[in-house]
């Protein structure tokens, strides 16, 4: 008995490593070990995954695919994964093959508790109907208005005066958590109306701010774990499930308060006789907006779908603005001359709408929207951060069907595509040999005069294809008020000892914050400069008049 058993297990063991050699050897990639796929080295690359996937890719062309685990009738389909970073690839993948790259039931599943079937993080019919209405309300000048009004009532009341209060008191800040304030409650007010004033002198505590952070963090575990784990934990009420359960709660809560109350506002608007105008400032948020549209009110359940559409918007409204800005100013300090090249815009373009004779009224009021649609420059600093470090790093998509790549990559019904924003930015064959450098020019036309955007396939930091970014012009204008801002009036330089590390995420946060020292900044050299250029220019036009008149 015992050497049959022994005889069957060497069997078992044989037949095993003939298949795990057969399904391996064609891999390229990271090692792929037997049972475990290649979990150790993801593992043990957990403090630097996104420079990691970014090495591989770079060895293997741009495209490979590794076995997460490497268990028989698993192995093929739901336990492989492709990662790719190659523009042909993306293209077919976000735009040519749109519809057999849902996000699938995974991803679905693990936030569902908190998105529901918002925009964000459903497919098919109920994502179209989402994106056709939101993509109207987008389009609106109003909803830009909405946005520079909250950006601009946050810098004025509450940025710059706690940036001012560090520069006198000469204390460190922690720049990413003051930005992460003022996206969120910026992105608030555009969203329903209402500001949580989390970015206040005291940098208070918010109840619903930190439930939804304590919600996106447990929802973002379930990422880590088996489904059949996380969903025991939830059944069982153990760890940070219980914590998204009772976050949920706070949010459920607050959200429902939220909603009876514009429901009624709206219900009270409709009997003034008032003019479309009026009532358009009045409620100019997208949750009014969509409630607004008598499609998103024929449910029965249209308050559970207001407050995920609105959840929505906030998670990708908050998060990526500010961790783009954090990068931002980071990259400046490391870049002086691109920072004195900004500052100089910004300068110059304030001189021409605002007049030089008086500074003050350059920092007393954040810029208009004509004077940041003028700073082509500081969106190509901007977009350039967002290559090298782009928000959402990676994301992936699940393969409905067989599928043959545009590189010969064969993709498998049921299997995970995985799209590498973070390499894509990084790779010699996209971008060139200065792929690393940090160069705002090459955003730029030949005589950088005009911002020239690249294709999205390149460029991914905005999703592309049908999923492209709906508030991209948002966020340039968000992104700019807020650096234009703090640039006119402040330097900054990292406090001593601090170290700057990517915190692995779904979100590119920098795992210990952004502590800056805040110094005065001083304008008087640069309008100099600015002077002298003009000067010299003015000079030359009108030797050129002079020879011309000979």
């Amino acid at each position: 008995m015992d050497l049959s058993v022994a005889l069957l297990l060497f069997t078992g063991v044989t037949v095993y490593l003939l298949w795990f050699t057969f399904i391996s050897k064609p891999l390229k990639g990271p090692r792929v070990w037997p049972i475990v796929g290649s979990l150790p080295g993801l593992i043990e690359n957990g403090d630097r995954m996104h420079e990691w996937i970014a090495d591989n890719l770079r060895a293997c062309g741009g495209t490979y695919q590794t076995c997460i685990c490497a268990i028989p009738f698993l192995a093929r389909k739901q336990g492989l994964v492709t990662v790719t970073c190659d523009p042909k690839n993306l293209e077919h993948i976000l735009k040519s093959r749109f519809e057999n790259y849902p996000k699938g039931p995974t991803w679905q599943s693990v936030f569902h508790d908190l998105l529901g079937q918002g925009i964000f993080n459903s497919d098919g019919d109920t994502w179209r109907f989402q994106r056709k209405t939101a993509a109207h309300e987008f389009t609106t000048r109003t909803l830009r208005q909405a946005m520079a009004r909250w950006v601009t009532r946050a810098i004025k009341m509450r940025f710059c005066p706690i940036l001012e209060m560090a520069q006198y008191e000469k204390r460190t800040v922690d720049l990413q958590d003051l930005l992460l304030r003022l996206t969120f409650d910026n992105i608030c007010g555009l969203a329903f109306g209402k500001d949580p004033e989390t970015l206040a002198i005291d940098l208070p505590d918010n109840v619903f701010a930190s439930a939804f952070d304590r919600a996106t963090e447990a929802s973002l575990q379930r990422f880590i774990l088996p489904e059949i784990i996380w969903k025991a934990k939830k059944r069982l009420r153990l760890g940070l499930e219980v914590s998204l359960t009772r976050s949920l709660e706070h949010v459920d809560r607050y959200m429902s308060n939220i909603i009876n109350t514009r429901k009624q506002e709206l219900l009270e608007t409709s009997h003034y006789t008032k003019t479309e105008v009026e009532d358009e400032d009045r409620h100019d948020d997208l949750l009014s907006r969509f409630m607004k549209n008598k499609d998103c009110n024929s449910d029965s359940d249209s308050d559970s779908i207001l407050q995920h559409v609105v959840l929505n918007f906030i998670l990708a409204g908050r998060d990526t603005s500010s961790v783009a800005l954090c990068w931002f100013f980071w990259s400046l300090i490391q870049n002086p001359t691109v920072e004195e090249k900004i500052l100089r815009e910004i300068c110059s373009t304030l001189m021409d709408t605002r007049g030089g004779d008086d500074l003050k009224t350059w920092v007393n009021e954040p810029l208009t929207f004509e004077e940041l649609d003028r700073l082509i420059y500081l969106k190509a600093a901007l977009s350039e951060t967002l290559r090298l470090y782009p928000s959402v790093p990676e994301d992936s998509k699940h393969a409905v069907s067989d599928d043959v790549l545009p590189d010969g990559t064969f993709i498998p019904a049921g299997s995970s595509v995985t799209y590498s924003i973070y390499s894509a930015g990084r790779m010699k064959s996209t971008w060139g040999e200065d792929c690393l450098e940090f160069k705002p020019e090459r955003w730029l036309s030949s005589d950088g005069k005009r911002f020239t955007m690249h294709s999205s396939y390149k460029f991914v930091a905005f999703n592309a294809g049908p999923r492209i970014c709906l508030g991209k012009d948002l966020a340039y204008l968000q992104m700019k008020s807020i650096a234009a801002s703090l640039l006119l009036r402040h330097s900054l330089t990292v406090a001593n000892g601090h170290r700057i590390e990517q915190k692995m995420s779904l979100t590119l946060f920098m795992k210990h914050g952004l502590k800056v020292n805040v110094h005065k900044r001083e304008l008087g050299s640069v309008l100099d400069r600015i002077m002298e250029e003009r000067l010299a220019v003015a000079g030359a036009g009108e030797g050129e008049k002079v020879v011309e008149e000979n």
